[in-house]
């Protein structure tokens, strides 16, 4: 098997690489921070251009972005760079994950409407937390959402990032408050080096995602959580600055990992670190 890459990996990777770890897309960058002031529910997750709200006609007529057809997370011109780079690059990033702890049995227990009702605002509060703090939502599968901090974007404090928008999810869902929270969940975080591009097949749906062995410890360390806990990795924990005075230090099995991973459980939202 030949892995030598040809001169058109290496300009999509180089491409990838000064969006991801120096957000160097100058257009987009500066289109991003204009975006951010305008008020929606519903946005890019890549340049945060609005879908809705007063913003979303001015940006349609001005920059031509609106939802693609094929992936309603990403705008026209968004989509049209993910298709002409498909592809990506490793970098070092920080990842949270979080998803819903007992929802099969939450779901027995409701109609159908209503526990969609019930999905659909845990996916707005977690994704406003996430545009909020400089993630790129990854995808919001089933009860789970991805949030990606890539240093181009949440800056080289991503890892304290991701604890920070971890601890605002919480509170937002109402744990920690004394009747419970509305929606009850875990979070994993972890920082490592990942790809994180755009997958899938020219002319089909592609997909901004994130791949490899740290996603997964992530995706274990958010399975591991109880409810009202998020589990950080050993490298998240370093890399955020954390103190250990404020948390729990265990050493958890994860799935398809050999022997035991370190990680720290934190459980206070209230508190500074």
């Amino acid at each position: 098997m030949n892995d030598k890459l040809s001169e058109q990996d290496i300009k999509i990777e180089e491409v990838w690489r000064n969006f991801l770890i120096r957000g160097e897309i100058e257009e987009e960058r500066r289109q991003r921070r204009l975006f951010r002031l305008l008020p929606a529910k519903h946005r890019c997750k890549i340049c945060y251009a609005p879908f809705d709200g007063i913003g979303a006609p001015l940006v349609r007529i001005l920059f031509h972005k609106q939802p693609c057809k094929l992936n309603p997370h990403l705008c026209t011109v968004c989509e049209d760079f993910a298709y002409q780079y498909l592809g990506g690059a490793e970098v070092e990033l920080s990842m949270l994950f979080t998803d819903v702890r007992g929802s099969t049995a939450l779901a027995e227990r409701m109609s159908a409407s209503a526990f969609s009702k019930l999905i659909n605002r845990f996916y707005g509060v977690v994704s406003d937390v996430l545009v909020q703090t400089d993630a790129l939502l990854d995808k919001f599968v089933g009860d789970e959402v991805i949030g990606l901090y890539v240093p181009g974007l949440a800056g080289p404090q991503h890892a304290q990032r991701a604890v920070e928008a971890a601890r605002e999810i919480l509170r937002m869902t109402g744990h920690g408050k004394p009747d419970g929270p509305w929606i009850p969940l875990g979070v994993g975080i972890h920082t490592g080096v990942a790809y994180v591009g755009a997958v899938g097949a020219k002319g089909g749906r592609v997909d901004i995602t994130v791949l490899g062995d740290a996603a997964n410890i992530a995706a274990h360390l958010c399975a591991s959580a109880k409810p009202g806990e998020i589990l950080i990795s050993e490298a998240a924990y370093a890399a955020a600055g954390l103190e250990s005075s404020h948390l729990e230090r265990q050493q958890l099995e994860l799935k398809g990992k050999t022997g035991y991973v370190a990680a720290y459980a934190l459980r206070d939202y209230s508190s500074d670190l």
